[in-house]
C-alpha cells in the first residue's frame, strides 16, 4: 500500500473549467474552506501534514493535485496553464463544493496563484495564506528577460522556456530528480551557487554532475519519496513545466489589474534558509496589502510545510483562530 493512501483522504474528482480535478478532502463541511495549492514539482501530497492538523481542529481542508499534476488532466497546449486557467480551476472547485468564498492557501508556485486570486476573483476569496511566496508587484518588464539579464541563460525558469529539454532532462531518471530537489536548506544552498562563470540556479548542470548516492540531506522518508517519484515516472513533468512557460503570458495579461490587496485576511510565513524565495523577498509586502500579518519559520529551507510541519501548522491555526474563529 502507497503511503498516499495511508496519509491522505481518500481522493475526489471534479469536472471543473474544462479539465477533471483530484482533490482530497478532511474535516467537516462547514465554515470556511481552506484550499491548499502546492508547487513544483510537488503534489496534493505535499500538503498530507497540515491536512491532518486542520481536519482534527475541525477545519474543512480540501487540497487539489492541480492542473497538469498527479490525477488531474493535463492539457497540451501551454496556453492552458496561464494564470487565468490556474485560478479558474479553483474557482470552479468552489462552484462544485457550492461555496461562496474559500481561504487559499499556496506554497511555491501555488503561492503565486493564490496571491493573485483576489485580483482575478475578489468575490470568491475570504482569506490568503501564503508560504515562502510573496506577493509582488507586477515587474516592470517581461520577467524572463529580467531573469535571463539577472541570473543568465542556464537560470532552470529561463531554461524551463525551451520546449522539450527540460521535460526530458528531468524525465530521464524520476528518482535523482525528485531527491535533487527534495533536499533540505544545506543541499539547496549548495544548488543555489553559480559555477564559475555560469547562471544561478543552473539546475540542469546541476542534476547531471549532482551524486545520487547523497544521503546526507535528504527531507523525505522511501515511503513518501516513492510517492512523488511514481506519480511523476506516470506524468512526466510537462504539465507542471507549462506553468511557468506563461510566466510572459501571465505579465502580458496582468496590465490594469491592481497592485495591491485590500479588504482580504492576508498570512505571510516566509522560511528562514529558503534560497529560491527568501525572507528579504517579502520585505515590501506590508506596502501592498492592508490586512497582513507575517512570521518566518526559523531553520527551514524551500519545503516548509514539509520540513518544519509543526510549526507551520501552529502559525495557520493560530491565524484561523483569530481571523476566522469557528
Amino acid at each position: 500500500m502507497s503511503a498516499i493512501d495511508t496519509e491522505m483522504p481518500p481522493v475526489k474528482r471534479a469536472h471543473v473549467n474544462g479539465i477533471d480535478l483530484a482533490y482530497y478532502e478532511a474535516g467537516p463541511r462547514q465554515g470556511v474552506p481552506i484550499i491548499l495549492c502546492h508547487g513544483f514539482p510537488e503534489l496534493a501530497y505535499s500538503w498530507r501534514h497540515q491536512i491532518r492538523a486542520l481536519a482534527d481542529a475541525g477545519r474543512w481542508v480540501i487540497a487539489p493535485d492541480q492542473r497538469g499534476y498527479g490525477l488531474t488532466s493535463r492539457p497540451q497546449a501551454v496556453a492552458d496553464y496561464d494564470i487565468e486557467h490556474l485560478t479558474g480551476d479553483l474557482v470552479g472547485l468552489l462552484d462544485h463544493l457550492g461555496v461562496e468564498k474559500a481561504i487559499f492557501c499556496g506554497h511555491d508556485w501555488g503561492g503565486f496563484v493564490v496571491w493573485q486570486a483576489p485580483l482575478l476573483h475578489p468575490s470568491r476569496v475570504a482569506g490568503v495564506i501564503g508560504l515562502n511566496t510573496p506577493f509582488m508587484p507586477r515587474a516592470p518588464m517581461d520577467p524572463i528577460a529580467l531573469m535571463r539579464m539577472r541570473f543568465g541563460p542556464d537560470m532552470y525558469i529561463v531554461w524551463f522556456q525551451t520546449p522539450g529539454d527540460a521535460d526530458a532532462v528531468l524525465a530521464a531518471d524520476v528518482e535523482k530528480t525528485m531527491r535533487f530537489f527534495m533536499r533540505r536548506p544545506a543541499g539547496l544552498a549548495t544548488a543555489a551557487q553559480p559555477a564559475q562563470g555560469g547562471s544561478t540556479f543552473a539546475f540542469k548542470t546541476l542534476l547531471q554532475q549532482w551524486d545520487p548516492t547523497d544521503q546526507g540531506t535528504q527531507l523525505l522518508t522511501a515511503e513518501e519519496l516513492a510517492v512523488f517519484v511514481d506519480t511523476f515516472q506516470a506524468t512526466g513533468f510537462t504539465g507542471g513545466i507549462n506553468w511557468y512557460r506563461n510566466f510572459t503570458r501571465n505579465w502580458e495579461r496582468s496590465e490594469g489589474l491592481p497592485g495591491r490587496i485590500d479588504g482580504v485576511a492576508c498570512l505571510m510565513i516566509t522560511a528562514e534558509l529558503d534560497p529560491v524565495l527568501t525572507p528579504s523577498s517579502a520585505e515590501g509586502m506590508p506596502t501592498l496589502i492592508g490586512d497582513l500579518e507575517m512570521h518566518m519559520v526559523s531553520g527551514s529551507g524551500h519545503w516548509t510545510q514539509q520540513e518544519k510541519p509543526e510549526e507551520v501548522n501552529r502559525l495557520i491555526l493560530h491565524w484561523l483562530e483569530r481571523r476566522f474563529p469557528q
